[in-house]
């Protein structure tokens, strides 16, 4: 994540917005997912206390998020560029330090501010992007949200559309609190597509246990997407869950609950087989225009009607 720290998120909830969007992705994390945060306004800096993506566990995602919570607005201005280079910067340490999740790399940027260096920004954001597919065989995907109408719009759609991504723009006119679900909508439908095919079919995701409020007793959720396999490529509908108590795995695996060796199961557990995100032009259009409407779509799509993948 890639979060605007200048002065002006002060201004209309942004700061705020943008906290708790970062929050809902964090929270969604499974334990078989890593994660980095940087924040910029004239210069970039990391959040994490690693300079490298850190696995997602619930005691590295309680860090991250109280630390997004910590974050405020400092005087600067909004330099595009430091951001994206100290993100690729730890990208390439993770690599380097072959700590990654051996799959996508997704990197959601959150501003509302001007650019000043837009071709610099692009032919590196575009250099990285090729160097991780043709070196590492990583597709990077940006995500790129802008906050308020005084953004640079034209540029994060660009910036999306050139890396097979999604820009969503928020909005105060519409009310920051009534859209930061949908704007976040697009990231998570995009990726769930994947989990679909590729030999994913049967893919549950195991939560890392935790203490069970009514109880008091150590579980565990499970949890499946849900698909209506009848349109191609595969709509996906939701989540189905139920919760279990850790006793029998316990007893089943011989380790406790909050062992090193039974997180590594649930890591294990809950990694997919990393899917190939391979959508026509006009699938993309369509996750576009359900997240912000007809101006966030590329225009590479000639079917507006985006057939399959829009819920008639």
């Amino acid at each position: 994540l890639i979060l605007d720290v200048s002065g002006s998120m002060s201004d209309y909830g942004r700061l705020r917005l943008m906290k708790d969007a970062a929050t809902t992705v964090i929270e969604t994390l499974s334990v078989a997912d890593r994660v980095a945060v940087v924040t910029f306004s004239s210069t970039a800096s990391i959040l994490n206390e690693e300079s490298m993506l850190i696995r997602a566990t619930k005691e590295n995602k309680d860090l991250l998020v109280e630390a997004i919570n910590g974050i405020n607005a400092v005087i600067g201005a909004t330099d595009f560029h430091a951001a994206f280079t100290e993100a690729f910067n730890l990208l390439e340490l993770t690599f380097e330090n072959e700590v990654t999740t051996g799959c996508n790399i997704a990197v959601l940027f959150m501003t509302d501010g001007k650019i000043s260096r837009p071709d610099e920004v692009m032919t590196l954001v575009n250099n990285k992007a090729e160097e991780f597919q043709t070196d590492l065989g990583r597709k990077m995907t940006v995500f790129s949200f802008s906050l308020g109408e005084e953004a640079d719009e034209e540029f994060l759609k660009t910036i999306a559309c050139s890396t097979s991504g999604i820009w969503v723009p928020i909005e105060e006119s519409k009310g920051f609190e009534t859209d930061i679900a949908s704007a976040m909508s697009s990231y998570y439908k995009l990726y769930a597509l994947g989990l679909g095919e590729g030999g994913n079919e049967d893919f549950v995701s195991w939560v890392e246990p935790y203490m069970f409020f009514n109880r008091k007793k150590m579980g565990t959720t499970v949890s499946t997407p849900v698909y209506d396999r009848s349109v191609d490529p595969h709509l996906f509908l939701g989540v189905a869950a139920i919760d279990a108590y850790m006793e029998a795995l316990e007893q089943i695996i011989g380790e406790n609950a909050t062992s090193s060796p039974m997180l590594q199961r649930f890591v294990e557990l809950s990694t997919a087989r990393c899917p190939k995100i391979e959508l026509t032009e006009c699938e993309l259009d369509a996750l576009r225009f359900l997240g912000g409407g007809e101006r966030t779509t590329c225009g590479l799509c000639n079917n507006t009607g985006y057939d399959g993948i829009i819920p008639e």
